[in-house]
């Protein structure tokens, strides 16, 4: 089976090259993740090369930027051949391909919750996104607090990691908070104050007393049960490729579980378990006997044909 929504990173989620930079600061804007793919198709030397800025049609601080971005979300990955060459992966062409891409310009937000699924799972590169959505306990945090404790377990995690400079670690912060929360300051560089797409997904926002973030768990106007689903066969087949049914909890709160990174809650998420059955025309069933809630598997599935059917 050719594995559409699954990345290296997905299969080992073990803090290896924790990473709290790379981003330039700058959270992606709208043309950038298709800017990236887009290029490395057209010259897979592209972001090595001298004129990527005037490629790109960017600044010269965004291209390692998109360059970036574009790696995290599981767009465009190294060649493995040559030192500085890019390829699209199938998720990138799948999305991103202007003549047959299912969503080349990122119109409907079930790309954005599937971008934002590959982020969050993305342990290395994507240190405190990852972190932010798998380990953090709790929904409201303080920037302080939320800054300490992501640097305690990544050196928990590393213990012949380097400590990371607060200047360094709070970039890092900032950006996250800024790649799902609306900014409110304004600046006199026109670039600088593009949103993030993924603001989009009301996944975080800011406490009415402006001293804090709360994730917003629950229900997802936005996410159909199509994504859930091939994120549920994803994680399933990377993390428990054994089982024949997964246990409700499993796919609530275990890291880079689908209940997690899309934070929903109980409700919501059973609400999307009892119509897997008539998506995936019996493959997938829910089930609640004497208190067990699980799913059970009873064929395989691949994740791009789901995808297909929402997108048509």
């Amino acid at each position: 089976m050719e594995y559409f929504l699954i990345a290296e990173h997905t299969k080992s989620p073990y803090l290896a090259r924790p990473s709290f930079s790379g981003h330039q600061t700058f959270p992606f804007r709208y043309t950038w993740l298709k800017k990236g793919v887009d290029a490395v198709t057209e010259d897979p030397t592209v972001f090595s090369s001298e004129n990527a800025a005037m490629t790109l049609g960017v600044g010269k601080n965004m291209v390692s930027s998109i360059r970036h971005w574009c790696s995290v979300a599981g767009l465009i990955k190294a060649d493995g051949y040559q030192r500085g060459r890019f390829v699209p992966t199938k998720f990138g062409q799948t999305i991103f391909d202007t003549q047959k891409g299912l969503d080349p310009y990122l119109d409907d937000p079930a790309t954005l919750w599937l971008i934002h699924w590959h982020i969050a799972t993305h342990i290395n590169p994507a240190t405190t996104w990852y972190w932010a959505f798998n380990i953090l306990k709790g929904n409201q945090f303080s920037l302080p607090t939320f800054k300490e404790e992501l640097s305690e377990w990544a050196l928990q995690q590393r213990a012949s990691m380097r400590p990371v400079s607060d200047n360094t670690l709070q970039r890092d912060v900032n950006c996250f908070i800024r790649t799902y929360c609306q900014s409110r300051q304004t600046s006199a560089v026109v670039e600088d104050t593009f949103d993030c797409p993924l603001i989009e997904l009301n996944l975080i926002a800011e406490l009415p007393d402006g001293n804090g973030y709360e994730f917003q768990r629950g229900k997802k106007e936005t996410l159909p049960i199509e994504v859930v689903a091939a994120t549920i066969v994803a994680f399933w087949d990377v993390r428990f490729p054994a089982l024949e049914a997964l246990p409700f909890s499993e796919l609530m709160h275990t890291p880079s579980s689908p209940g997690r990174i899309f934070r929903l809650d109980e409700d919501t998420m059973t609400t999307y378990l009892e119509r897997l059955e008539k998506l995936t025309e019996g493959a997938l069933q829910y089930d609640e006997t004497a208190g067990l809630k699980q799913v059970f598997r009873h064929r395989d599935l691949n994740s791009m044909e789901l995808l297909e059917g929402y997108y048509g």
